[in-house]
């Protein structure tokens, strides 16, 4: 900005027909780089009028840009053909070494000021040929070379901006070199191409390493099983495993007769064990001395909303209680809490009905659970079957 309080700075002027071309933030930056060789010498090397400028000079010059935009847009003036630049990026050098795409000649000199009377005359031809001096002369075109390598900068860039490895931009330069070097064709921003050649390749590796992570769930038959990490959860949890096993029928039962397993399944089953253990543990906390069983007991309401929470129906539990007392009523043992042992005399036999159930639909076939056939078994081993005592 101007020292001054009577002179404001000095105003940016850019070509609207120019920024329509390569983009607003490109063509103020390109106008601007092209006024300083009215007023700074330039080095004629290799075809190019080469000059330099600070960086902190195009700051503020340009105070409404950082170092990082300054970059960003250089490099865009770049890939389009449109500026040459052999100097480290601006984000971390002091200067900016740059010349024009054109050759010396068509960098002129301003014109001189007209009178008044003659600028209303020409002002519409003016306005065209100050569009066509600022419209930059592309470089020619060419093949690409069977050893090109892109720029530094360009590899940079690519991580500032996309995040992408430098590595993995390299090794993409083996197939675009043969892709374009096979079709033959000629260009005038190789880094570009190269530029979009690796962008497309980054997307399609990111979408294929989310997709990798996706695994199908296992069918829900009778065979599921919850996952590793799912039994290690509830058994950090301090479930017991014998518990978590005595549960699973039940909850295979009930998604299978919904018909619209989720996909979540673990996590569904760590939910519905976490509330059964929740009720169980407590039913166990209010437990006394052990008895024997009462002629007159009766399960209490909360075992009734474990087993809702099972998806076991209570009429079912109603069904099997008078075998349960009557086995324990002539064995004489006594227990802290009978509650939790008719639980598991119910969840034994609505598992064991299952597994008659899973076997005659799937036509008799050989599964996990062979034994649970009655053919396989005896009418004695069946009337004096208790393992669900144990």
């Amino acid at each position: 900005m101007s020292e001054s309080t009577l002179v404001p700075e000095r105003q940016l002027v850019f070509s609207p027909s120019l920024a329509a071309t390569i983009g607003l933030e490109e063509a103020i930056l390109l106008q601007q780089l092209q006024s300083l060789f009215e007023h700074r010498p330039s080095q004629l090397r290799a075809g190019f009028n080469w000059l330099s400028v600070e960086r902190d000079f195009l700051l503020r010059s340009l105070p409404f840009w950082d170092a990082i935009a300054l970059h960003r847009i250089t490099r865009s003036l770049v890939d389009k053909g449109v500026l040459l630049v052999e100097s480290p990026p601006l984000h971390s050098a002091d200067r900016l070494l740059f010349a024009l795409n054109e050759s010396p000649r068509e960098v002129r000199a301003p014109a001189p000021i007209p009178e008044p009377a003659a600028m209303a005359a020409t002002a519409p031809a003016a306005a065209a040929t100050a569009a066509a001096a600022h419209a930059p002369a592309p470089r020619s075109a060419a093949l690409l070379p069977s050893h090109w390598r892109p720029s530094e900068d360009l590899l940079q860039l690519m991580a500032l901006n996309h995040n992408i490895p430098r590595q993995f931009a390299l090794d993409q330069l083996e197939d675009f070199v043969f892709y374009w070097r096979e079709r033959g064709e000629t260009h005038h921003a190789w880094e570009n191409k190269f530029r979009q050649h690796v962008t497309g390749a980054w997307r399609r590796a990111q979408r294929a390493d989310n997709t990798s992570f996706r695994t199908e769930p296992p069918p829900l038959d009778e065979h599921w099983q919850p996952s590793a990490d799912a039994l290690e959860i509830l058994l950090r949890a301090d479930v017991e495993r014998s518990f978590i096993e005595e549960a699973i029928p039940e909850f295979v039962l009930y998604w299978r007769e919904r018909g619209d397993a989720p996909k979540e399944l673990n996590s569904r089953f760590i939910q519905h064990i976490r509330s059964q253990w929740a009720r169980y543990s407590s039913s166990l906390a209010h437990g006394g001395d052990p008895l024997p069983l009462p002629a007159d007991w009766r399960p209490s309401a909360d075992l009734f909303d474990i087993l809702r929470l099972s998806h076991i129906d209570p009429d079912f539990a109603q069904a099997v209680l008078p075998e349960f007392i009557v086995y324990w009523r002539d064995s004489g043992q006594a227990h802290t809490s009978w509650n939790s042992k008719f639980l598991q005399h119910v969840k034994y036999h609505w598992a064991k009905r299952h597994q008659l159930t899973g076997s005659t639909q799937h036509g008799g076939q050989q599964g996990s659970h062979p034994t649970s056939r009655t053919r396989d078994r005896s009418l004695a081993q069946d009337l004096t079957d208790t393992s669900w005592a144990d």
